[in-house]
């Protein structure tokens, strides 16, 4: 898609310039709402998404959301070339389930599927499923698990396969694959584990970063093979960004309460590690925000300021190894164009 350039800092962009980047956003996640409305979102934020020109979707999954692959369904047949990244938890389905998903969507649609592989989760969704297998051999389970769903999906030929958590035997894959649909495939992981499983699946590492000044890409990964995850408030002044910020995520005690409880269980290396850098900003207002996570509002960064100041943050990231992006759910079609012209600045000033 060919990008357009703007003089007027103050223009919005319809089309996300991508150039070497990867761009994705959040499918809206089931909060519980009136069915029609929530159908209705899905398809619009799909509608928004495509036509900024982002790759994909993230859409995601656990014990108290609907079903991502029908989720899936709906997001194809409402665009033309936009990718679901369908979360992938090994709990939840064998590889053979998965894989037949795939194929079967490609098939029906000649769509490019993409996969999101999670090795964990909510503490209490895996204990509710009796899965209390410790982290690093979350990751162990995941390899084999993403090993034989690869093959099945790679090869004509049955798959022969067998390893500490799974055993398949002369298995074979029907309708089969057409090469050029072979999905992309992230791990959400910013763990020792979760970067070894990466590497060994030849998977994007997608992980939940720090600020820009700390952020540390692994060497294998700095050519823009890595992913983040990222949420973006930006306007052509600063204030009017920190207005809007703050109208979208308000003090929250009660989320903050929830939070602390969530980080008390949990075993995420991500999730602690962010929960550090919180107490360690001490609250001072900076283009790198934690309150949306702090609050438990959502899952992930944001960064909140000026086109420019922003852009420069993302330039940063850029030249740490970041490529591949998956914003936080668009809060409007109007908010996707403000991050078009982020990303055009932040591609313009990385190619100079």
């Amino acid at each position: 898609m060919s990008t357009k350039m703007f003089a007027d800092e103050a223009t919005t962009s319809k089309s996300i310039s991508t150039g070497s980047i990867q761009l994705f956003t959040t499918c809206p996640p089931y909060r519980g709402v009136d069915r029609d409305a929530y159908i209705k979102n899905v398809r619009d934020v799909s509608r928004w998404s495509e036509e900024a020109g982002c790759k994909g979707m993230l859409v995601y999954t656990d014990n108290g959301l609907v079903d991502p692959w029908l989720v899936s369904q709906i997001v194809i047949q409402n665009t033309a070339t936009l990718s679901p990244l369908v979360a992938v938890q090994p709990v939840y389905m064998h590889p053979y389930t998965v894989a037949k998903m795939v194929s079967t969507l490609s098939y029906l649609y000649n769509r490019r599927l993409s996969l999101n592989f999670v090795a964990g989760g909510f503490k209490g969704d895996l204990l509710a499923l009796n899965d209390t297998t410790p982290h690093d051999k979350r990751y162990d389970r995941l390899i084999e698990y993403a090993t034989i769903l690869q093959h099945l999906l790679a090869h004509s030929s049955p798959v022969t396969f067998e390893g500490e958590f799974y055993r398949v035997e002369q298995l074979s894959l029907r309708p089969a694959l057409p090469k050029e649909l072979f999905p992309l495939i992230t791990i959400s992981g910013s763990s020792e584990a979760g970067l070894m499983a990466a590497q060994a699946l030849n998977a994007i590492p997608v992980m939940y970063p720090e600020p820009s000044e700390k952020c540390i890409v692994p060497p294998q990964y700095r050519n823009g093979g890595c992913g983040m995850r990222v949420g973006i408030i930006a306007r052509k002044s600063e204030e009017d960004s920190w207005r809007i910020a703050e109208e979208r995520f308000p003090l929250d005690r009660a989320g903050q309460l929830t939070h602390d409880l969530a980080m008390k269980v949990s075993d995420s290396v991500w999730h602690h590690a962010l929960s550090n850098t919180v107490q360690n900003l001490n609250g001072e207002r900076n283009t790198y925000w934690l309150r949306p996570f702090r609050t438990y509002h959502t899952f992930c960064p944001y960064l909140v300021g000026s086109y420019a100041d922003v852009a420069d943050e993302l330039c940063r990231y850029l030249s740490a190894g970041y490529g591949n992006f998956i914003l936080d759910v668009p809060a409007s079609e109007e908010e996707l164009g403000h991050i078009a012209r982020v990303f055009e600045l932040a591609q313009q000033r990385s190619d100079k």
